[in-house]
């Protein structure tokens, strides 16, 4: 137990100093490994970091809370939508996700003072500037906040949202969740970046190849397990 609670509290200080973290979550999941980092201290350093040494999708994680005050929809509800007028979506439906039971992407993102959106300095830009956002509508209206966002991003863009579920772990065990979760109990803003490890064999990472490139790099390596029993006792 002793040994648990020190790599929670590891983990927690790193993300807290701009560290990247390691999080697997789960053999009956997906089976993938994120780097994750607090979106606040993203520089292009850590989207290199990602690119590089990742390989998956880069894209923004927050909670349910910050969805809600900025009216960020799923894009599976928006689908649904409108979908009469553009039939395809009918056609796209994600109803066979093997691991889940609904996406959890939301928009795609540009911060309005990038470029092309795309490369290191101009995604990290636009995660950094959304944790500042989150702070400063942090006490505003939905309509203010809303407008904010507007003012400062663009969409279509080069960052994808992932919106984690109201009640976080309890309905959901994803990286978006296990993110957030973490984010909360190191009490930083809840936006977090990340990227799925990439294998050389056309996969994702393994587990044991994780926990290897984790101590190599002297980064923290966390199951979603650990992550729920300690999301639990923090809750009390």
């Amino acid at each position: 137990m002793g040994e648990f609670i020190e790599k929670i509290e590891k983990a927690i200080a790193d993300l807290q100093n701009g560290k990247f973290i390691l999080i697997y979550d789960d053999d009956s999941r997906e089976g993938e490994t994120d780097l994750v980092i607090a979106s606040e201290f993203a520089t292009h350093d850590s989207i290199k970091t990602m690119r590089r040494d990742g390989g998956g999708l880069i894209f923004l994680m927050i909670s349910n809370e910050v969805a809600i005050k900025l009216k960020l929809p799923f894009l599976a509800d928006m689908y649904s939508e409108i979908d009469n007028k553009y039939p395809v979506l009918k056609e796209l439906v994600p109803n066979d996700i093997p691991y889940d039971t609904k996406s959890s992407f939301s928009l795609y993102i540009n911060h309005r003072e990038t470029f092309t959106g795309i490369t290191d300095i101009d995604r990290s830009l636009t995660m950094r500037k959304f944790a500042e956002l989150v702070k400063r509508t942090e006490n505003l209206n939905d309509g203010q906040a809303t407008r904010m966002f507007g003012k400062e991003f663009r969409s279509p863009g080069h960052v994808p949202i992932c919106v984690a579920t109201e009640k976080l772990l309890d309905v959901r065990k994803g990286h978006t969740e296990l993110v957030i979760s973490m984010m909360k109990m190191a009490n930083l803003t809840p936006a977090g970046s990340g990227c799925e490890i990439m294998s050389d064999n056309g996969r994702a990472l393994s587990k044991d190849n994780a926990k290897k490139y984790a101590d190599d790099h002297g980064l923290t390596f966390l199951k979603g397990n650990e992550i729920v029993e300690a999301w639990k006792k923090w809750l009390k």
